[in-house]
């Protein structure tokens, strides 16, 4: 299982990446107008720092301005994938950028039916959100849940990058479902590593060093 930053924080990524477990990241409109002033400069220094997959958005509705804004934002480097909403005229370029080599991060997933049609035409990722789903009272992890069986039915390609995570339990249980990426907020990836317990173990045993000992091990 594969874990993505969804940031386009430049400073948030490189910490994250200096722990040795960020495979790739996510972007969106939303996140790359709140961080960059040229966005295309932003981009590649997200490729630099985390030599990973990065997903970037067209910003296009029709099918013909998405394929040409794929094509210039897939050149910008071999790690990007062009990130594409699940509309009808989505999924037309979704079918056209595959069959091209062009690889597409299917975004906006709400339904195993969209998620369907995306594997169909193609999509290297598919994302469903669990957690917007969830804020209207349904649940997201049923979602994928559907998908991984609908994919498993079928033999699909397509990795399901499970997106719209709201806390660590989101993240277990789409790893527990089968989702084959899961991408997190800076502020649910660091809190992977919290547990009260571990801070109260933590403080026990430096403090019965420290009543003793004045440094530590092999100073």
């Amino acid at each position: 299982m594969k874990i993505f930053l969804d940031t386009a924080n430049i400073e948030e990524i490189k910490k994250a990446v200096e722990t040795g477990l960020i495979d790739g990241v996510t972007t969106n409109p939303s996140l790359l107008s709140q961080e960059a002033s040229d966005p295309i400069s932003h981009i590649k220094e997200i490729v630099r720092i985390v030599n990973g997959p990065v997903s970037v958005e067209v910003t296009a509705t029709n099918k013909a301005e998405m394929i040409t804004q794929a094509k210039y934002i897939s050149e910008i480097s071999p790690h990007i994938i062009v990130k594409i909403p699940i509309t009808e005229e989505g999924i037309k370029a979704t079918w056209e950028l595959s069959k091209n080599n062009i690889k597409v991060n299917v975004t906006l997933i709400f339904s195993a039916s969209q998620a369907l049609v995306a594997m169909k035409a193609g999509a290297y990722y598919i994302s469903p959100f669990i957690g917007r789903i969830d804020d209207i009272s349904s649940d997201g992890l049923k979602l994928i849940e559907e998908i991984v069986q609908i994919k498993r039915n079928y033999g699909f390609t397509s990795e399901i990058l499970a997106a719209s995570i709201r806390n660590p339990l989101h993240f277990i249980q789409a790893s527990k479902l089968g989702a084959d990426i899961v991408t997190l907020p800076p502020k649910v990836f660091w809190q992977l590593f919290k547990h009260p317990l571990t801070d109260i173990g933590l403080k026990k045993f430096l403090d019965d060093w420290n009543s003793k000992f004045k440094n530590g091990i092999g100073r």
